[in-house]
């Protein structure tokens, strides 16, 4: 991971017209919304700059505030002064435009040595990261009165953009000379060019606390983890997202991947189901381990199937989906079971019954893909679980994007 320490982008003297609404209001208007600033749909931190190298910023700050998690995290490891700013450069999956950004949570720790900051910029780029960045949005912050709201900020320019530079700058309620500063989220909504699947996750990295190889498959990956761990998972846009146990202990974890810019792999892994921490390693095509000879399956009987993607609220299966389909076919297509399960997870957001039961019909809808492909009807059935067995936390998008998973039990 290449960390550079450049200036800004100038600053543009404008006020930002700022609506405030509460998290609840949000979900009502603007359930339908995609977060397009957000890890878990495909967006990759590459450059962490301005004061960040003296505060010890690095990328793993820059990945916090776009996992989903709305909740406050201090940004700086070592204290600022009031003068303080730091800058986030972020590739996006494919082109964006965005109409609209917001900040949630903008609250105030109470302590004279913490506080959150009052200046952010957005600006887009198309030339890279090290390109120029045209001014999206900005908006100075105030505290929130309440838990639960958000700061919408309108964007000034609609010009489509494949980069995007954060900029925090100084500081709500500065009380001393050395102060901790704070953040929660950004989001960015807006529409998309479609994101084509990525075909780069075939190799080896190493890196602190890793030690990874991968094979891809088209959708389908398989590798191997820490020399007693195997995994799995598919590929959807440019994320693989995977679950694998390690073969000693049976110990689980799962992964949510990208590809930096420089070739290192990037992004966050949960072991037992713990909070999600980075993940990141460099490139290392002399690496051996146990997977090296090892060709990749399709998933099957007893798989954890992600990238089997549905529209909004619905158990319509968008297009996108049929590589990962086809997969799932193959591999049970000569199983011997005689019984194949197709069991739909849900993430938390919702009620539970009306989560039962969208999974449900999520598991028929891929029931009645198989059968189309050509699988008997009468060796398949469909159960829905909801919410009631993550494998992941909810607290983040990485984490919700892997419960929503379909598993397959065969007998």
């Amino acid at each position: 991971m290449r960390i550079h320490n450049q200036s800004g982008p100038q600053r543009v003297l404008a006020t930002a017209a700022l609506l405030l609404t509460s998290a609840a209001a949000a979900a009502d208007t603007d359930a339908q919304s995609v977060d397009y600033l957000n890890f878990a749909n495909g967006v990759l931190p590459e450059r962490v700059g301005g004061m960040a190298a003296e505060l010890k910023v690095d990328v793993d700050m820059a990945l916090r505030a776009i996992d989903g998690d709305g909740s406050g995290f201090v940004v700086t490891p070592k204290p600022g002064a009031a003068d303080t700013g730091i800058w986030f450069v972020y590739r996006l999956p494919a082109m964006t435009t965005f109409t609209e950004f917001a900040v949630p949570e903008v609250r105030e720790t109470p302590s004279p040595s913490q506080t959150f900051f009052r200046e952010v910029e957005i600006a887009g780029g198309v030339e890279g990261p090290e390109g120029a960045f045209e001014l999206l949005a900005v908006a100075t912050l105030s505290t929130h009165a309440a838990s639960g709201q958000v700061t919408r900020i309108p964007a000034t320019s609609t010009r489509p953009v494949g980069w995007v530079k954060l900029t925090l700058r100084g500081g709500i309620d500065v009380q001393r000379d050395k102060t901790f500063f704070e953040f929660s989220e950004i989001v960015g909504e807006g529409s998309q060019e479609p994101v084509p699947r990525l075909e780069a996750f075939t190799g080896k990295w190493k890196g602190r606390g890793v030690k990874l190889e991968l094979t891809q498959d088209g959708a389908n990956v398989s590798g191997c983890y820490d020399g007693t761990g195997d995994l799995s998972g598919t590929v959807s846009g440019n994320l693989l997202r995977a679950t694998g146990a390690d073969r000693v202990t049976g110990v689980p974890s799962s992964f949510v991947l990208g590809i930096a810019d420089d070739g290192a792999i990037l992004g966050v892994r949960s072991t037992n189901r713990a909070p999600f921490r980075l993940y990141t390693g460099a490139a290392d095509a002399t690496l051996v381990t146990e997977c090296s000879d090892r060709a990749t399956r399709p998933p099957g009987c007893g798989s954890i199937v992600h990238g089997i993607g549905f529209d909004f609220d619905s158990a319509a299966i968008r297009p996108d989906s049929a590589p990962v389909l086809d997969l799932l076919y193959v591999g049970l297509k000569n199983a011997p079971e005689s019984a194949i399960t197709i069991v739909g997870h849900t993430s938390s957001e919702g009620l539970d019954a009306y989560n039962r039961d969208l999974s449900q019909r999520r598991a028929a809808a891929v029931v009645a893909a198989l059968v189309a492909r050509g699988i008997g009807g009468s060796r398949l059935s469909a159960h829905g679980a909801g919410e009631s067995e993550p494998i992941a936390d909810n607290d983040t998008e990485a984490g919700r994007s892997l419960n929503r998973r379909v598993e397959v039990t065969c007998r």
